[in-house]
C-alpha cells in the first residue's frame, strides 16, 4: 500500500495533460497490486489466492514499465525511478516466493 501512496505522490507532479493518461494508468496499476492481494486472500482458497497474486505480479510489471516510460518522457527523475526499481524488484521477489510457498503447500 505504501508503494501506491508513493506513486500517487510522484504522479501528482506529472503534467496536467497526463491526468487521464500515464498518471491514471500508473495509479490504477499501483492500487491494483495490494487490492488483488487482499481480494485473493479474502476468497479463502489457495488456488484462487495464487491466481490473484499472479495478477498482482502483472500489475507490478505494468507499473515498472510505466515508471520507465515516465522517466523517458521527462516526467520523473532518474533518482526517483531508480529507487522505485529497487522496490519493484524486492516486491516481485516476495510475490514469487509467496506463490511458490503456496503451491508447495498445495502439493502436500
Amino acid at each position: 500500500m505504501e508503494l501506491a501512496v508513493n506513486i500517487y505522490g510522484m504522479t501528482d507532479r506529472f503534467p496536467r495533460d497526463e491526468v487521464y493518461g500515464l498518471t491514471a494508468q500508473m495509479r490504477r496499476a499501483a492500487v491494483s497490486i495490494p487490492s488483488n492481494i487482499a481480494e485473493g486472500f479474502g476468497r479463502g482458497q489457495r488456488r484462487s489466492f495464487i491466481q490473484y497474486l499472479r495478477i498482482a505480479q502483472g500489475s507490478l510489471k505494468e507499473l515498472e514499465t510505466q515508471t520507465v516510460l515516465s522517466e523517458r518522457l521527462g516526467f520523473a527523475d532518474s533518482a526517483a525511478t531508480g529507487a522505485l526499481a529497487l522496490r519493484y524488484e524486492a516486491l516481485g521477489k516476495m510475490l514469487r516466493a509467496f506463490i511458490v510457498s503456496l503451491e508447495r503447500k498445495g502439493e502436500g
